[in-house]
């Protein structure tokens, strides 16, 4: 029976991180014909992508109030509600400062969803979180694949970007309702199997605060996430910008980039019993950045395409190994989890609005290279987590 609530609930959270996928990756898509119909710059554009990323921070601070005053089902039945009525918002092309409100609750809904999924799937999965917690993340990159392919195939066919925003805006009312109606009591009953450990004292619950590994793991989720987010939103654009492929190219080869990295996550999934966890990110962050330099330095459109799907399979494994990494340090802290995901979201925050403003100066196509210092700290927190804790 236990095993049977366990695969609803895991079932539930990868249709509605599939679905979040979709959510996010359909903004990037949409964003060139933003700028063009709103008229608005790149930086103002990269600050929609950052108060998104903004709205994911708070999602840390404010969901975890909203669960145990509210329950965990209609919090974030509530959060998840409120998407598919951004986007009905986002398609009015209202005033940029609304438009940037907009983006805030969006960001929130993300966070939120992210913060449910990450927690179930760790807490009722124990020692095997960290193969289930890729399958999980594998999820999300369905949907980011399905975002950018159907946005393509949508404006070949004549359709405008509105067309897209529409379909999601019924998908994204889906998942509410899915989440609405999935069964919280195992999650319920993990929770009050860990109050005598959380009650011991805010010492025991708050122990992770003194790892030097939490810090090491949250530093590189906070550079990765600023590359993932700059990946979901500018590179559509920076791959239109390069001169060497169409814009429907460019929107294919986004999406496919997410088909590899759905394929990444399901090898790191196997791999995930075989080889240290530690291990496994420092390959992925070291594969990662060899492909990105491939893709900066380069004109070719097949380097180009060979790059970013490299790119692609590398990144795959790294957020949902350092989740898994640092599960143990934060085991049934709904607090711990939300520290973690409140410190990668700041480098989500920062990063989409920094290349943003560069590119308003240089152009799309250089300022994207600001993201080499995001990949090398990656790869030397990796390295160092691999050194220090890979025993």
């Amino acid at each position: 029976m236990k095993i049977d609530r366990r695969k609803q609930i895991f079932i539930r959270c990868c249709y509605g991180y599939s679905v979040s996928g979709m959510a996010v990756l359909v903004i990037g898509a949409i964003l060139p014909a933003v700028i063009t119909e709103a008229g608005i710059s790149f930086l103002a554009a990269g600050g929609l992508l950052s108060v998104m990323a903004v709205g994911n921070l708070l999602a840390s601070f404010l969901f975890p109030v909203m669960v145990p005053a509210m329950g965990r089902r209609f919090s974030i039945t509530v959060m998840t509600a409120m998407a598919p009525l951004c986007l009905l918002g986002l398609t009015l092309l209202p005033p940029l400062p609304v438009m940037y409100g907009i983006m805030l609750v969006y960001g929130l809904v993300r966070g939120s969803v992210t913060i449910i999924n990450n927690a179930a799937v760790n807490d009722i999965y124990d020692g095997g979180a960290a193969g289930k917690l890729n399958l999980l993340h594998c999820s999300f990159a369905v949907g980011a694949f399905l975002a950018p392919f159907l946005t393509a195939v949508l404006l070949k066919l004549g359709f405008g970007w509105r067309s897209v925003v529409y379909l999601l805006i019924f998908i994204t009312a889906t998942s509410a309702v899915t989440y609405g109606t999935m069964d919280y009591s195992l999650l319920n009953e993990r929770a009050r199997d860990a109050v005598p450990l959380k009650h011991t004292g805010k010492r025991e619950e708050r122990e992770f605060l003194k790892s030097f590994q939490f810090y090491c793991i949250a530093l590189i989720l906070f550079f990765y996430l600023g590359v993932e987010n700059c990946i979901n939103g500018w590179f559509v654009t920076y791959l239109q910008n390069t001169g060497v492929m169409s814009e429907t190219y460019a929107t294919t080869l986004v999406s496919v980039t997410w088909l590899i990295i759905m394929a990444g996550r399901l090898v790191c999934a196997s791999l995930s019993g075989k080889m240290r966890r530690s291990s496994l990110i420092l390959m992925n962050a070291l594969g990662s950045g060899i492909c990105f330099f491939l893709l900066i330095s380069t004109k070719s459109l097949p380097l180009i395409t060979l790059a970013l799907i490299g790119f692609g399979f590398f990144l795959a494994g790294i957020y949902p190994t350092c989740i898994a990494d640092a599960g143990p340090l934060i085991q049934g802290s709904t607090f711990g989890m939300s520290v973690l995901t409140a410190i990668s979201a700041m480098g989500g925050i920062l990063t989409p609005q920094i290349v943003g403003g560069a590119a308003d100066h240089v152009g799309i196509v250089a300022a994207i290279g600001i993201l080499v210092v995001n990949v090398i700290l990656v790869i030397l927190l990796a390295a160092i987590n691999r050194k220090k804790y890979g025993d």
